[in-house]
């Protein structure tokens, strides 16, 4: 695993080399996900796709560290670990809670004046302003553990160890609470691409929720449907790393041909 010479290797991880001229795609992972969920995407794209998956604080070998349970102060962490990744332009890639996250990042690099992404990839997860009434970072740990077999993102072999369990669990509970406490007003607004990926039976969010992502772009906007649950991106990778690598080869071409 490279590091880059930016960062202190504790937020930004990559998997692979790359070429110089690379692209880069920043990865967020879900609610109780690590980087490592990106390793097959970094295999896949490389070399000419630099993909940066971010480590947030709680879980592995950041789990002594303190969690950071409000999407507002982990995004302003992101946002700040990112600066020295701007040097080219970045493409952002969210799933379910790094959606949101992926979102609130991008926001911050149009407010400070930098170079904000070139497009923003938000996966199973409904736009901002579609609340929910949830509360699963309230229910005990049997209810937690519940709720994630629920969705089959978590490997079996995790959910089946109770060592293991009880290492994610506080990175699970603390990341639903920062996305079940979140809230964002209907009027605000990204001026970047965004196209919003979801599986046609996740029960967290259905197309008509994933659809009103276009509410919070001044750009264009593309709706992408698969078949599949919350995690439909397990099975349908390739599907996935197809409309990836389209941005990635539309980009390629240089302006005005």
């Amino acid at each position: 695993m490279s590091v880059s010479p930016h960062d202190d290797g504790q937020w930004c991880r990559r998997f692979q080399p790359v070429s110089p001229a690379a692209h880069r795609l920043i990865c967020f992972p879900h609610a109780g996900g690590s980087a490592s969920y990106y390793v097959p995407v970094a295999n896949a794209l490389a070399p000419h796709v630099d993909v940066v998956a971010l480590q947030y604080p709680g879980r592995q070998d950041r789990r002594r560290e303190p969690l950071i349970d409000d999407i507002g102060t982990l995004a302003d962490r992101v946002h700040e670990a990112l600066s020295g990744e701007a040097d080219r332009p970045l493409t952002f890639f969210g799933h379910s809670m790094g959606a949101l996250l992926a979102f609130e990042v991008a926001r911050r690099f149009e407010r400070d004046g930098r170079t904000a992404p070139v497009r923003l990839f938000v996966s199973g997860r409904r736009a901002p302003s579609r609340h929910r009434e949830e509360n699963v970072h309230l229910r005990d740990d049997d209810g937690v553990i519940a709720e994630v077999k629920a969705l089959s993102g978590t490997d079996d072999r995790v959910l089946g160890d109770d060592e293991l369990l009880r290492m994610i669990l506080p990175a699970l509970r603390g990341d639903y609470r920062a996305v079940e406490t979140y809230r964002c007003p209907p009027g605000v607004t990204v001026d970047i691409p965004v196209t919003a990926l979801v599986g046609d039976s996740d029960a967290k969010t259905t197309i008509d929720e994933a659809r009103d992502w276009d509410r919070h772009t001044t750009a264009d906007f593309d709706l992408r449907i698969f078949p599949g649950g919350h995690f439909y991106l397990n099975e349908r990778a390739a599907d996935v790393l197809s409309v990836l690598d389209e941005h990635f080869a539309a980009r390629s071409v240089p302006d005005g041909v």
